[in-house]
C-alpha cells in the first residue's frame, strides 16, 4: 500500500505495556457470518471501541476477508494518487488511516483439518495474500473452496500436518476453541487419550485458545495443561479470543460474541507481529492474561498461589541462608530440572491466608540467587530469574526448564526429584532412570516419530480403557491405572525386614528394595497400608471395576487411594491426585465427594 502513513499491521512503537488482542475474528468473508452487510471499517471501529491494539482476521479456510480490506484500501489510495477521490471515498480513506494507526491487523485463517478440528494460522502483515492462499491449497483446500469461507471443506490435511505447515511458513499456530466444539482437546469425542496427547503436545503448536480462561480450580483447561500431568508434560500457554461472527454480541444468545467480547491482554514492547510471536512462543506465561473489563486485572502470582504447590510449582516466603530457606529453594530447582521443570516463587508461602512478604532488594537477590545456583548445582541449569509484583510486593520467580543434561545434583552429591508437591532425594533406581533418560534424549534430539507415523498411531491407538472380565463372568470397561501416586507391586521379607518394590505411577519407574524405614513420605504411607491395613477385595466399595478406598484432605487438596480389578487381580493405588486421573476416575471421585457432602 502506497500511502505515507502506516499500512495495516505497521509497527506501532509504544512503551512496554499491557495490550488487548483478539486473534480470532471472522468477517463477512466467512459463510456463516451473521451480519454480512457490515463493512471492514465497521470491524475496525468496533475494535477501536473495545480498545484493541492487535487483531487478526481468521475466516474459515480463506483469507478473502483480509484481502478484500486490503484491496479496498489500495483502490482508495490509487484514486487519491490520481486525484479522483470523491468526498465519501476521501472520508473512508481518512478513517482507514486513522484506525490503522491505532490497530494492527494481521492476516490469518481458521483451517478445518481432518475430522473437523479447527486450527488458527496467524501471520505477519508482510505476508502476501497469494502466499497464504497457496498455503491453504497445500493443506488440501480445493481451489473452488478457496473463496467460499465455509467451515466444511471435505477431506483436508490432518492436524499434525497443519501444525507443521503453518509453523514452517512463519505463522503462529493456535488450536482454536480447543476445549469446546471442533477443538483438539476433543471433549466428548471417542478418539482415545493418545490422540489428545499428540494434538496438544506437538512442538509445532504454539498455544491453545480456550473458552474458560477466567475459570479457576482443578477443572480449568489452563490448569490441566500447566505441565503437572504426566501425560502432558509440556506446559501450554492458553489465550482467549472472541471467535466473533458478528460485530456486537447477540443479547439473545451468550454464544454469539462480537468483536472484543473475549479478549487476551499481552505485555508487549511494541505492537508488532514479531513481539506477539516472541511472547506466544515463549515460556513466560505471566505475559498473557484474560482481560476482565473494568474489574481488577488478574494477579498472576495470586492465581498460582490459589492453585497451590504441585510437581511444577513451589512457594518460599524467604530465601535467607539462615534457617535453610536458600537450601530448600536450591533443592526445588534441582528437583524440577530433573523432573518436568517448573516455577519457584520466592516472597510468599503456599498458605493463601498468610500475608505476602515479598523480597527486599529483589534485583540484588536475583543476582545472589544466580550465583548460588551456579555454585551449588551441577551442571548449571539454564534457569530464568525475574520478579513480578503482587499486592505491592516484589516476588522473585525462578522458571526452571526440564533439564537436558540429566541428572542434576546439588553440591555434587544430592540428586533431587519432584514427587507431586514435594522435593525428595532420588534413590538409586531413580538416578539410573535419569541417566537412561539423558541417553535417550541425546540419541533422539528430534521427535522420534515422523508426522505420518504420529498420525497413524493417534487414530489406531486404543482408548484409555481396558476390557476385563469380572468375577461373575461379565465384561466391563475399566480405566487404565492413574498417572500419579504409587503402587506396591511386590513385597519380600528377608531377615525380618520387608523389602518392597514401588511403582511410581507418574513415570512407571520401579524402585526396588524400599523398606518402611527408608521410604519417603508417600512411599512410607503406602508401605504402612500394605503391611498393616491392605483392604480385602470384598470390603472395597466397588463401582463396577473401580473404587475409592480412602481419601485424605488438607486444606483444598485431596489424595485418594483407588482400587482397580481386572483379570490379573486387584490393584491398589496410593496417594493419587486429580492431576493423574482420566475422566472415568474423575467421575468416580466426584460421586464419592457428593456422597460425603463435598
Amino acid at each position: 500500500m502506497a500511502h505515507s502513513r502506516k499500512r495495516p499491521g505497521a509497527a506501532q512503537k509504544r512503551g512496554r505495556d499491557w495490550r488487548r488482542i483478539d486473534l480470532h475474528l471472522h468477517t463477512p468473508a466467512s459463510k456463516d457470518y451473521q451480519e454480512p452487510h457490515i463493512s471492514y471499517l465497521d470491524i475496525l471501529r468496533q475494535a477501536e471501541a473495545r480498545n484493541l491494539s492487535l487483531i487478526a482476521f481468521t475466516d474459515h479456510n480463506t483469507v478473502a476477508g483480509y484481502a478484500a480490506m486490503k484491496r479496498h484500501l489500495e483502490q482508495l489510495e490509487m484514486l487519491e494518487k490520481l486525484d479522483r477521490l470523491k468526498a465519501d471515498e476521501e472520508r473512508r480513506l481518512r478513517e482507514y488511516r486513522r484506525l490503522l494507526e491505532k490497530i494492527v491487523v494481521l492476516p490469518g485463517f481458521e483451517f478445518t483439518a481432518t475430522f473437523g478440528f479447527h486450527i488458527l494460522g496467524v501471520f505477519s502483515p508482510d505476508t502476501p495474500v497469494t502466499f497464504l492462499e497457496h498455503l491453504l491449497l497445500t493443506l488440501n483446500i480445493s481451489p473452488t473452496q478457496l473463496q467460499a469461507g465455509s467451515s466444511t471443506v471435505g477431506a483436508t490435511a490432518d492436524v499434525l500436518t497443519a501444525y507443521k505447515v503453518i509453523n514452517q511458513a512463519g505463522g503462529l499456530v493456535i488450536a482454536a476453541h480447543a476445549n469446546s466444539g471442533n477443538g483438539v482437546i476433543m471433549r466428548g469425542l471417542d478418539f482415545g487419550g493418545q490422540t489428545k496427547m499428540t494434538y496438544t503436545q506437538d512442538p509445532n503448536l504454539h498455544c491453545l485458545e480456550v473458552t474458560d480462561l477466567e475459570k479457576h480450580g482443578r477443572y480449568a483447561t489452563r490448569r490441566f495443561f500447566d505441565g503437572s500431568k504426566p501425560e502432558y508434560p509440556r506446559p501450554m500457554r492458553c489465550i482467549q479470543g472472541s471467535d466473533a461472527h458478528r460485530l456486537v454480541r447477540d443479547t439473545s444468545s451468550s454464544k454469539h460474541l462480537g468483536v472484543g467480547d473475549r479478549v487476551t491482554e499481552i505485555l508487549l514492547k511494541e505492537v508488532t507481529f514479531e513481539d506477539l510471536a516472541e511472547v506466544l512462543k515463549g515460556n513466560d506465561f505471566s505475559l498473557t492474561r484474560p482481560f476482565r473489563g473494568p474489574a481488577k486485572p488478574a494477579d498472576f502470582v495470586l492465581v498460582a498461589r490459589e492453585e497451590g504447590p504441585s510437581i511444577v510449582q513451589s512457594f518460599h516466603a524467604s530465601m535467607a541462608q539462615r534457617g535453610g530457606h536458600l537450601n530448600r529453594i536450591l533443592q526445588d530447582i534441582c528437583a524440577m530440572a530433573n523432573t518436568n521443570g517448573g516455577t519457584v516463587y520466592i516472597g510468599l508461602s503456599e498458605n493463601i491466608n498468610e500475608k505476602i512478604v515479598g523480597v527486599r532488594d529483589h534485583k540484588n537477590s536475583i543476582e545472589f540467587l544466580h550465583s548460588a545456583i551456579s555454585k551449588h548445582l551441577s551442571p548449571d541449569p539454564n534457569v530464568n530469574i525475574d520478579s513480578l509484583a503482587s499486592q505491592g510486593k516484589a516476588i522473585v520467580r525462578v522458571i526452571v526448564p526440564p533439564g537436558r543434561d540429566l541428572p542434576y545434583a546439588m553440591d555434587d552429591k544430592g540428586f533431587y526429584v519432584r514427587d507431586e508437591a514435594e522435593t525428595t532425594l532420588a534413590v538409586r533406581d531413580e538416578v539410573i532412570r535419569l541417566v537412561e533418560r539423558r541417553v535417550k534424549e541425546n540419541i533422539a534430539l528430534e521427535p522420534p516419530l515422523e508426522i505420518a507415523t504420529q498420525y497413524d498411531q493417534a487414530f489406531t491407538a486404543p482408548k484409555e480403557v481396558t476390557r476385563s472380565t469380572l468375577t461373575d463372568g461379565q465384561v466391563d470397561e475399566s480405566p487404565s491405572a492413574p498417572r500419579t501416586g504409587v503402587q506396591i507391586v511386590a513385597s519380600e521379607e528377608r531377615n525380618g525386614t520387608i523389602y518392597h518394590t514401588v511403582r511410581d505411577l507418574r513415570n512407571g519407574n520401579l524402585i526396588k528394595n524400599v523398606t518402611k524405614s527408608s521410604a519417603r513420605k508417600l512411599w512410607h504411607y503406602a508401605i504402612t497400608q500394605v503391611e498393616s491395613n491392605d483392604p480385602k477385595e470384598e470390603d472395597i466399595p466397588w463401582q463396577g471395576n473401580i473404587a475409592v478406598v480412602d481419601e485424605r484432605r488438607r486444606e483444598n487438596y485431596s489424595w485418594y487411594d483407588l482400587a482397580l480389578r481386572d483379570s490379573e487381580g486387584v490393584h491398589i493405588y496410593y496417594g493419587v491426585t486429580d492431576s493423574g486421573m482420566n475422566e472415568q476416575w474423575m467421575k468416580l471421585v466426584e460421586k464419592h465427594g457428593e456422597k460425603h457432602g463435598r
